[in-house]
């Protein structure tokens, strides 16, 4: 059998999941919450093998509830099951460590597919969930092996709101130095300002 806790807010659609699963005969519910706090804990609880988690709860949000339960319990795998599949959305599921990430409105068989994939170690992922993840994985291989590693510290302590000057100071190089490595980061980067670098490098997965 395969143990599963169901997290969403809407008790509605939460008991159309748990009646999904209670029909399917390799799974039981032996848990539910409304929040993200009450993931956790019912989680923490329960011990299930698997969690279907919403992502926008009352709280902590179903990203910040799975990093929370993989924390403490990197054994138990988490599927998401929501209606959202912004780019942002996806991966910041993906990277708190969710296993899967299917939307709502998919086939109950591709629900209870994805659920049976995801107890048994596999990765269950929407077309909208791939797509995501290849457009990052491509924007980290194209750009980021361009950035050197002195560019990137550069790049990082521009991103904590250091001046020229002080950056200068931490890595021990003059401001000329510093301005050098910050023209190849624009260049590189096809931007033409410090606020702007910051920027593309995060939507390309370079800072954090």
């Amino acid at each position: 059998m395969i143990r599963v806790v169901v997290a969403d807010d809407h008790p509605i659609v939460r008991a159309g999941i748990v009646a999904l699963l209670q029909d399917a005969d390799d799974v039981e519910v032996v848990g539910q919450a409304s929040d993200g706090d009450g993931a956790v804990a019912t989680v923490l609880a329960e011990r299930p093998d698997v969690v279907l988690m919403d992502l926008r709860m009352p709280g902590c949000t179903g990203d910040a509830a799975t990093a929370r339960i993989l924390a403490r319990e990197p054994g138990i795998r988490v599927l998401i099951l929501t209606t959202y599949e912004s780019d942002d959305q996806i991966l910041a599921a993906i990277e708190a460590g969710a296993s899967g990430y299917l939307l709502k409105a998919a086939p109950e068989s591709e629900i209870l597919a994805g659920l049976r994939a995801t107890a048994r170690g596999e990765t269950a992922l929407a077309p909208s969930a791939a797509a995501a993840l290849v457009r990052r994985t491509t924007a980290r291989a194209s750009v980021g092996p361009a950035l050197s590693p002195r560019e990137l510290e550069v790049l990082q302590l521009v991103a904590q709101g250091n001046s020229n000057p002080a950056i200068g100071r931490t890595l021990f190089v003059s401001e000329t130095t510093v301005k050098t490595h910050l023209g190849h980061v624009f260049e590189k980067l096809g931007v033409n300002d410090r606020t702007r670098a910051v920027t593309r490098a995060m939507e390309l997965g370079l800072l954090p």
